[in-house]
C-alpha cells in the first residue's frame, strides 16, 4: 500500500537528495515500490528594490516528502542515498502521514495567493512612496506580515503619528 514518509535530510540539501533519489529508483529498478519524491515548498512574495519578486521557500527544511510502498528494498533505497539521514519515526519502524497531513503539507486544501513576506525591521527608517502620506518619512513601529502593512511613525505638524501603509508603499532609506 502507498503511503507517504518523511526523510529527514541534511538541512539545504533537499532538492539534491530528491534528485539523488529518483536516480537511484532508477537505476535500482524500484519504480513499482517510489512512486514520487516531493520537496515541501510554498511560493512568497518579496519585495527586492522596491520589486514585487515571487520566491519558493522550504516549508520543511531538512525533509523530503516520499510517496512509496514500504518493504525490504524500497526502504533500503532510500535510506542507502547521499545526504539522507533516517526517516522520521522509530528507528525500526517508519510512520507514515494521515491524509490530512500530506494535504496541508502540499497544500491540497486551499489555494492561497502567495503571502508577503517583510524585507524591513522594526526601527528602520523608510519613506511612504505613495499614498496620502507620500514623501513623508518615518520609523517602523509594527510589521504585520500576515496583512502586508507596516505601522509607520510619521512626523505630522511635529507630533509622531501611526500610520498603516502596505509594504508596497514605502522605500527603505
Amino acid at each position: 500500500m502507498f503511503r507517504w514518509y518523511v526523510v529527514n535530510t541534511y538541512s539545504g540539501h533537499e532538492n539534491k537528495v530528491k534528485q539523488n533519489l529518483e536516480h537511484r529508483v532508477v537505476s535500482l529498478g524500484q519504480q513499482r515500490a517510489v512512486r514520487q519524491v516531493v520537496v515541501p515548498t510554498e511560493s512568497v512574495s518579496e519585495m527586492k528594490d522596491n520589486q514585487k519578486v515571487t520566491v519558493e521557500k522550504r516549508t520543511m527544511p531538512g525533509y523530503v516528502l516520499v510517496n512509496m510502498e514500504l518493504n525490504e528494498d524500497s526502504w533500503g533505497v532510500v535510506k542507502g542515498t547521499p545526504g539522507v539521514t533516517g526517516f522520521v519515526g522509530s528507528s525500526q519502524e517508519p510512520v507514515p502521514l494521515t491524509q490530512m497531513e500530506v494535504d496541508r503539507l502540499l497544500h491540497k486544501e486551499v489555494v492561497t495567493a502567495p503571502r508577503a513576506r517583510a524585507q524591513f525591521s522594526i526601527g528602520e527608517t523608510v519613506k511612504v512612496v505613495s499614498g496620502p502620506l507620500s514623501d513623508f518619512s518615518g520609523e517602523i513601529s509594527e510589521i504585520n506580515d500576515d496583512a502586508a502593512k507596516l505601522k509607520v511613525l510619521v512626523s505630522i505638524f511635529g507630533r509622531e503619528t501611526p500610520v498603516e501603509v502596505g509594504f508596497d508603499q514605502v522605500k527603505k532609506l
